[in-house]
């Protein structure tokens, strides 16, 4: 099946609005005769449910969780971009869309980027509206901040809360289509396997987590909304239900995986404290607006730290090596996260790590505190301000803006950050791979849609920082709600789609004798015992570096874990009761598959680009070097055995921006 991206013709300003004026449209009448699944309420599916719904379909949403509300776009802390200019700092819809081709190292889409930019204005007048409380200046407009990869600041922001609020904003929109009947709400529920008739998705299988029961639900067309992959490494920043199944699902019935290999390496992370730790906590990207990363300039200083013998207080500032600064000084602490990730590592490797385990450096607020507290005397006509009300005054401005952060981070170290520099160290977090889509955000299965963070589709190689917020948002508030009429236009006489067919009866019985394999497996090892290996062999190998050695040993050792797992998986419990180990037993097996073609998928991409570095391939100071041979989209077909998944490409063609070196300095 060859890849058709279905990107419009005309020039890149006009095409959403061009094809906007061209689709078919399903009329209001006829939306209530149409029904819609889909499956995670996050802050793509949620924004999703809640538009279509409002605009009459009939909407049935699933999430794994107890509520809506514990998405895990909570947890997402600086912002949201838009290109608004209200800095009047240059800002502008193209500069929005060259930031972030640039930033994914020109490795995404343009079209599908463009539209990102130009309905990111839109959130944002959405979500005031909806009463989401973002930061507001002295005047009383909206505040920005900056994030790196970028030279302005476009960054909507609520204190270090963004994702709770702006999913707390669609939530709020979804409560009132559940009251109006519109939406379905299935709590405590997980998609288990898509459903095709004619080739089209019909609808779902679903396990009632609570009681075990295995359901069946229909519909005209399904949209997957469940998020990325990261917890294929085990320990990353996402929550720990986080997971590929429902991508997974839908990829073995024909829907390609895009980029699998494109993994975001966070910089700002609290590091690893140990071998028994099962999640790491993301500090927000946002707090490299204020605060300067260093480690000491010389060896006998790290190891007198790592001893308790020194602070890193006492360190003078000529004592102190700001390396973003000293090798990227047009961006210094704000370079994409992709590039501060490896310098970290660089430096940590080379011994300068600055934790008992090595793998830490600095994140100092010392120097803002110390500018604000200045500012602010100025500002109350304070002359001659002692040290003590500089610090007073500087540390009430950074804690409007981070307080909640600092709190966070005192209570997992059990140091004030206030007055001892942050450790941090580069962590999993978002992957840009997922299902791939079109321009309308359907996969290669008609009716199969995939939104937010589950496709592959705008942010390349690497994720600029506060772009997944906007992506999702756009996604379901401004694309989908548009491109899916197009669709389900066809659909106006069909009717209700009926579940005792043999399609229905088909994925009923995989799904349950699978369940059934896990619960009478007597074998001797917990589903966490592989995850965790799996995780140890994607880091080692698949993690913030690769080599072509290093991945074809992966791909072996997750074979062979995988056919292990099959054979010595223990699940205790029953499955008609709440038994979240059966739940993460299915997780873990599609992570086992999922490891093998991330794996293969680094391994035939002989370049490093953005988030994806091979050691083979870089530039003599170390910087990503890509290679114009593969200026594409590598979409997978599942054919079986990860090792037979067959490579399609999709050709990235740019005309609106020139691919040059990515350059931060």
């Amino acid at each position: 099946m060859a890849l058709d991206s279905k990107v419009p013709k005309g020039p890149i300003k006009d095409k959403w609005t061009d094809y906007k004026n061209h689709i078919n449209l399903v009329n209001p009448a006829n939306k209530r005769h149409i029904d819609v699944i889909v499956v995670g309420t996050g802050l793509a599916g949620g924004s999703a449910a809640a538009t279509l719904a409002e605009l009459g379909y009939n909407v049935k949403a699933f999430c794994y969780q107890d509520s809506p509300r514990r998405a895990h776009s909570i947890a997402a802390q600086g912002g949201i971009n838009a290109a608004k200019n209200y800095q009047g700092d240059g800002d502008s819809t193209y500069r929005l869309f060259y930031d972030t081709v640039k930033g994914g190292d020109y490795r995404s889409r343009e079209a599908n980027v463009y539209r990102l930019a130009e309905v990111s204005t839109n959130i944002i007048d959405q979500c005031v509206a909806q009463g989401v409380p973002f930061a507001r200046d002295y005047g009383g407009l909206l505040d920005n901040r900056s994030f790196g990869g970028v030279l302005v600041s476009r960054t909507f922001y609520a204190k270090g809360q963004t994702g709770q609020q702006l999913l707390l904003g669609a939530y709020s929109a979804m409560n009132r289509q559940i009251a109006r009947g519109k939406i379905q709400m299935y709590n405590r529920h997980e998609m288990l396997d898509l459903v095709k008739i004619d080739g089209k998705a019909r609808g779902i299988i679903a396990r009632n987590l609570v009681t075990g029961e295995i359901e069946r639900h229909s519909a005209h067309a399904v949209v997957i909304a469940s998020g990325g992959y990261g917890n294929v490494y085990f320990l990353s920043t996402n929550a720990m239900g986080s997971n590929v199944t429902a991508a997974w699902k839908i990829h073995k019935k024909g829907a390609y995986f895009a980029n699998p290999c494109y993994t975001q390496i966070h910089p700002t992370c609290i590091p690893r404290s140990g071998e028994y730790q099962s999640k790491l906590t993301l500090m927000s990207e946002s707090l490299r607006n204020d605060g300067r990363i260093w480690v000491p300039k010389n060896l006998e200083d790290v190891k007198a730290i790592r001893e308790g013998r020194k602070k890193p207080t006492d360190l003078s500032e000529d004592e102190r090596d700001y390396y973003l600064e000293r090798r990227y000084p047009a961006f210094g602490n704000l370079v994409p996260r992709d590039v501060a990730s490896r310098a970290a590592k660089e430096r940590c490797d080379a011994g300068y790590g600055v934790n008992a385990t090595g793998e830490a450096v600095y994140l100092d607020f010392a120097s803002s505190i110390e500018r604000y507290g200045r500012e602010q005397a100025k500002i109350h006509n304070i002359t001659n301000p002692s040290k003590e009300k500089v610090y007073e005054l500087g540390k009430k401005i950074v804690e409007a803006k981070y307080g909640n952060l600092f709190q966070m981070y005192e209570k997992i170290v059990d140091e004030n950050p206030y007055e001892t520099p942050m450790m941090i160290y580069p962590a999993v977090h978002y992957t840009m791979g997922g299902i791939w889509v079109d321009y309308n955000l359907m996969t290669t299965i008609p009716g199969c849609y995939a939104i937010g963070e589950a496709n592959f589709s705008d942010h390349g190689a690497n994720r600029l920082g506060a772009s997944a917020l906007m992506q999702g948002l756009a996604d379901g508030y401004f694309v989908l709600p548009y491109t899916i009429g197009d669709y389900l236009s066809d659909d106006i006489r069909t009717g209700k789609i009926p579940t005792d067919t043999p399609e229905f009866d088909e994925a009923e019985k995989e799904v349950k004798s699978r369940i059934d394999f896990f619960i009478n497996n007597k074998g001797s090892k917990s589903v966490d015992y592989f995850h965790k290996k799996l995780g140890k062999i994607m880091w080692d190998e698949c993690g913030m570096s690769r080599n072509a050695e290093g991945l074809k040993q992966a791909i072996n050792d997750i074979s062979e874990l995988r056919a292990e797992f099959w054979k010595e998986v223990s699940v205790p419990g029953g499955d008609k009761e709440f038994n979240e180990e059966l739940a993460k037993a299915g997780r873990v097996a599609d992570f086992l598959e999922l490891g093998e073609l991330f794996a293969k998928d680094a391994l035939q991409r002989e370049e490093s680009a953005g988030g994806h570095f091979r050691e083979e391939y870089q530039t003599p100071d170390g910087e990503a070097l890509r290679r114009k041979e593969f200026q594409y989209v590598s979409a997978w077909e599942y054919k079986g055995e990860p090792k037979d998944a067959v490579l399609h490409k999709e050709d990235l063609v740019y005309e609106n921006i020139e691919v040059k070196e990515r350059s931060y300095k």
